[in-house]
């Protein structure tokens, strides 16, 4: 019995224990939101190609400004980079995270942005920063090898003129595609840098909510972000940098592991678009770790000397179109399960190039008319004419080799009318030649995946031979029809040996250009 008022009074103290708990916890004041602004600007140049890239092109890849952003992320772009931010905020953030989107801009692959485009462009993100009132961090989703007509660096400029805006103390999280060209500038302005892991392209949500989760914490307190870079002499691609292929699945990897460890933040690993003539040009290796700038310099140096081991990879062998049509029709029994899928090389429009060229389409005329193929031609002049008639009329047509003079020639084309259609490519229209289905648009489009077609009424089960202009993506997209991939080289802005560009501003020596035994700029 005496055991009672004991338990009575513990257990009265503990109650009144945990009501003052609540008590407190209740009238403490609720920690203030941070607010971060968010804006894409994603394109990337190709210094080799006369066509410079328009707001027309932001427009058809859609550009979009304001709170619209964040429902089309969630909606409809919802494997984007600014996607998986928003992810990182739901997360992380705990509700405390105040969201300001400002612009959606990209575009696909081309040359140079019209100057006047950059800069309305920067404009919006200046105006949307300065009306957002204090701002404790910023996510810029840029590609890193974007050309401005008339300018070296844009994407550093923008971040120059972001950090006008916010000042020096601001966390600034950037994230880049892999083929991004670094430049000492960006590195200095940028807090932190994050970049794709895959090529073909497959992690952009992953990417964004990575940089989310970095920046929202660096605004809690609970991490502090550090960065080391390498700048490389160094300037290969063409199909040697495939991320789940030799020579690189190995190097990634070990970047992944590395990143188990609670103080590695992110490694990234830049292997450059090597159609971007830059003085600055080669590939990067940045490491991003929690306060530990020796870990992190130690971890882009080992990176860099593990590309640079696989610097002699060879590129996929090329064919020319003749040889490309011949080993097509040699596939004869796999074309009964699917198709055979030409890689435009020298004219990918994912790389930058027009998307002119008639090479294939001329091979075609002259060797393989009894096939049934789909290829596309980016000319609006002869969209538009064909546009004007009838379907089920003939028509003769002078197509392509309008914009490149110098690797495009103009071919003379004639089919019949069998489709004309609005996409966001502009007018388009297919002639039919026998089994030949020449496309034809106002503007380019890379056609990473096979839905283009089905859009038109084609069926990929039908083709025997169908070409695309993209160099990566493609190689997972159209699995369940390719049955062969054949690379066809041609003339074109986006041949991939380096030894045939027509550099002009790239530093030397750099490799394999020059015979040169280490990776570091000299």
């Amino acid at each position: 019995m005496k055991r009672i008022p004991a338990l009575f009074q513990a257990a009265l103290i503990l109650a009144i224990m945990i009501t003052t708990a609540i008590y407190c916890q209740a009238s403490q004041p609720a920690p203030a939101k941070k607010t971060i602004a968010v804006a894409e600007l994603m394109q990337e140049t190709n210094s080799f190609s006369p066509v410079l890239t328009t707001r027309r092109d932001f427009e058809a890849a859609g550009l979009i400004s304001g709170n619209d952003i964040i429902a089309y992320c969630r909606t409809k772009e919802k494997k984007g980079q600014i996607a998986g931010f928003l992810k990182a905020v739901d997360k992380f953030g705990r509700q405390q995270i105040r969201v300001v989107p400002i612009l959606k801009a990209r575009s696909m692959s081309g040359g140079p942005v019209k100057r006047e485009v950059y800069e309305e462009f920067k404009k919006t993100i200046v105006a949307g920063l300065k009306s957002a009132g204090k701002v404790d961090g910023v996510y810029l989703s840029l590609h890193g090898a974007m050309g401005v007509e008339g300018m070296r660096d844009p994407e550093g400029d923008l971040l120059s003129a972001v950090r006008a805006v916010t000042g020096d103390q601001i966390p600034i999280g950037v994230t880049h595609d892999l083929h991004a060209n670094l430049t000492r500038k960006r590195m200095k302005l940028m807090t932190f840098l994050v970049g794709y892991h895959t090529n073909p392209h497959r992690d952009f949500f992953d990417v964004g909510c990575k940089a989310g989760e970095i920046l929202i914490k660096t605004l809690q307190g609970k991490i502090k972000p550090v960065m080391a870079y390498n700048k490389m002499r160094l300037l290969k691609g063409g199909g040697m940098n495939i991320d789940f292929l030799s020579p690189m699945r190995p190097i990634f990897r070990w970047m992944k592991k590395q990143e188990k460890a609670d103080n590695v933040l992110w490694l990234s690993n830049f292997m450059v678009h090597i159609w971007l003539d830059d003085p600055e040009l080669g590939w990067s290796t940045v490491a991003v770790t929690d306060n530990g700038p020796r870990l992190a310099q130690k971890l882009a140096d080992e990176l860099a000397k593990r590309d640079w081991a696989v610097r002699a990879a060879k590129h996929p062998a090329g064919h020319s179109p003749a040889e490309a049509i011949a080993i097509a029709r040699s596939k004869w029994l796999r074309r009964k399960f699917g198709t055979v899928v030409f890689c435009d090389v020298s004219d990918a429009v994912g790389a930058g190039a027009p998307g002119e060229s008639t090479w294939i389409l001329k091979a075609l005329l002259e060797q393989a008319p009894d096939l049934t193929s789909y290829l596309t031609i980016r000319d609006a002049r002869a969209a538009m004419l064909a546009f004007n008639h009838q379907l089920g009329e003939q028509l003769t047509l002078t197509v392509g080799g309008k914009l490149d003079h110098v690797y495009n020639r103009p071919l003379v084309y004639t089919g019949q009318l069998i489709y004309k259609g609005i996409a966001p490519q502009g007018k388009t229209v297919i002639l039919k030649h026998q089994g030949i289905h020449l496309i034809l648009s106002e503007l380019a489009d890379s056609l990473y995946s096979p839905g283009y077609f089905k859009n038109l009424g084609l069926s990929l089960w039908k083709a025997d031979i169908v070409v695309v202009k993209n160099l990566f993506p493609f190689r997972y997209r159209y699995l369940l029809y390719n049955r062969k991939t054949v690379n066809v080289m041609t003339p074109g802005v986006t041949n991939v040996d380096v030894f045939a560009l027509k550099y002009t501003r790239i530093p030397r020596p750099i490799y394999p250009l020059d015979p040169i035994d280490t990776w570091r700029a000299p």
